[in-house]
């Protein structure tokens, strides 16, 4: 996805680049200052963990070590979260965050390339997920995580849940993406009508030869639907390029060098996308032995709340909330990140607390 964000966003970068490289020194030197952790029982640590064969960077940081663990799933696919640290920052106070660059992602990928990632598939990356969960456990001496998914990630996050609940306290799922075998086409729909009233012909047309059906799109054509979804949305392409683009560009974790990696990590990663599409989540189980939470953007095009809902609506759980995230499209909790902090710290924590301690 951020693939197709760059190359529309390039254009609205008109700062001379030695102004641009300043500005990331400034922002960075400020992000770097805010990311330090100093209280006596805090935890700053990140590297190489070998998960599944090959080195996957780990990164867990937190304020206090008694604060309930969180293990992130991010999106993409291949959109390490790990450059989102600055704005998530105050999260670190209530939880130790756990960021998990999956192979094909960030740090991962940049490791070794595309030749070093070995299989890329879904159940790969679902058996890496519970590899990397029992390495935080003996790390933090946990008995259970706190499943956060995002995107993409949210896809392999409900099938950890439904099939590990002695591993996860609760599970969170935002930009929450319901796969429903090929059968739904909310977001499809609803970028043809946007697209129709924009005046947007040739780009209609284009969607409309590619048909509803994404498992039979290549990936040129996922690159093209996303740029359709991105720039048809005002409050889609704001994000875009003041969170996601901000993020990426000033991220004190990572060297220029690496964002060329990570944005070369996306596009390597692309193809796991058809795979995904293919699931069916009702028939994968609506059934969940854990506390399940979704905590969805209002105006979410590329993951609509509607469809997101409407599988909540169907899960049996200990306990279950859904939430609105406003003014918020994708990325709703980057966006909002104090609006989630609040969800997690009101609804989540107490649960996923009592849970960890009913262990």
């Amino acid at each position: 996805m951020l693939g197709a964000i760059l190359a529309i966003t390039t254009a609205a970068v008109a700062t001379p680049v030695a102004g641009l490289l300043g500005h990331r020194r400034l922002k960075r030197s400020v992000h770097a200052k805010r990311l330090r952790i100093t209280t006596p029982n805090g935890i700053d640590e990140s590297g190489f963990v070998r998960i599944g064969g090959i080195d996957q960077w780990i990164s867990i940081r937190g304020d206090d070590l008694r604060n309930p663990v969180i293990l992130e799933i991010h999106g993409g696919p291949g959109a390490s979260n790990l450059v989102f640290a600055p704005r998530t920052r105050v999260w670190e106070r209530h939880f130790t965050i756990v960021r998990w660059d999956m192979r094909g992602a960030g740090k991962t990928f940049g490791r070794t390339g595309p030749g070093g990632q070995g299989e890329m598939s879904l159940q790969r990356l679902h058996h890496d997920a519970l590899e990397v969960t029992e390495h935080v456990r003996a790390r933090l001496a946990v008995e259970k995580v706190l499943l956060v998914a995002n995107s993409f990630g949210s896809c392999l996050g409900l099938r950890l849940a439904r099939s590990h609940p002695e591993l996860y306290s609760a599970y969170v799922g935002t930009d929450q993406n319901i796969n429903a075998g090929g059968r739904d086409h909310t977001a499809y729909h609803a970028l043809a009508d946007r697209l129709d009233k924009a005046g947007k012909r040739k780009e209609l047309a284009a969607l409309t030869t590619m048909g509803a059906d994404k498992s039979a799109w290549d990936l040129r054509q996922w690159s093209h639907h996303n740029k359709l979804l991105i720039t048809s949305d005002p409050l889609t392409f704001n994000t875009m390029k003041t969170v996601v683009i901000g993020s990426l560009w000033s991220s004190p974790l990572h060297t220029l060098r690496e964002l060329r990696t990570y944005m070369q990590g996306q596009t390597f990663s692309e193809r796991l996308a058809p795979e995904s599409v293919t699931i069916d989540e009702w028939a994968e189980g609506t059934a969940f032995q854990i506390p399940f939470f979704v905590f969805q953007g209002e105006h979410d095009v590329f993951t609509p709340p509607e469809l997101a809902r409407r599988f909540f609506d169907d899960v049996t759980a200990p306990v279950k909330d859904f939430a609105l995230i406003e003014d918020a499209s994708h990325f709703a909790a980057l966006r909002r990140p104090g609006h989630f902090l609040d969800l997690m710290l009101t609804k989540v924590r107490p649960v996923a607390t009592s849970e960890a301690i009913g262990s």
